[in-house]
């Protein structure tokens, strides 16, 4: 009897065991227990002594980059943050460099000039008995250059042997 590929209702369907292929399962080896050998009659073959050596020198060589790749990196992590600082302390220098040039030029106009002479220095303007008139003679204080300056060259070693040869060949 064909079942149908949708039951309807509430309760589940009754599966009906097949008999026709089963296959007989094959029972399992059962496990021998061995006895524990002490370590020391344990024979370890070269190769697997060199598959370890090799192993562990990896797992090391391993360990050591990373380690220099973490302090690579904290010191790297070091100068961008003494960086970071450095350029905060600049833009605050920066900005009271700006404040200082902006009080200079508020202070010099010539009516503040004039209090701060008056007032800490103690001057006074000048009145007319202070002017004193200096006449010069119309004499040119400038003199002219008599010698003419000869600016020579620094000739290199060949050049320097020419011009020796040169005045060796002419005697």
């Amino acid at each position: 009897m064909a079942q149908a590929k949708y039951q309807y209702g509430t309760s589940p369907r009754k599966l009906e065991p097949d008999y026709r292929g089963k296959k007989q399962v094959p029972q399992k080896k059962k496990m021998q227990v061995v006895k524990d050998v002490p370590r020391q009659h344990i024979k370890v073959s070269k190769e697997q002594k060199r598959k370890h050596f090799k192993l562990t020198i990896t797992v090391a060589g391993v360990f050591l980059l990373l380690l220099t790749i973490s302090c690579r990196n904290s010191q790297i992590d070091k100068k961008f943050n003494q960086i970071q600082e450095q350029k905060k302390e600049l833009s605050t220098l920066q900005k009271d460099n700006e404040q200082l040039k902006v009080s200079i030029e508020n202070s010099l106009n010539i009516y503040n000039i004039e209090k701060v002479a008056k007032e800490e220095l103690g001057m006074q303007k000048l009145t007319s008995k202070q002017i004193v008139y200096v006449t010069l003679p119309k004499k040119d204080y400038v003199e002219s250059a008599s010698e003419k300056i000869v600016i020579e060259q620094e000739k290199n070693w060949f050049q320097q042997f020419l011009d020796k040869l040169l005045i060796f060949l002419k005697f």
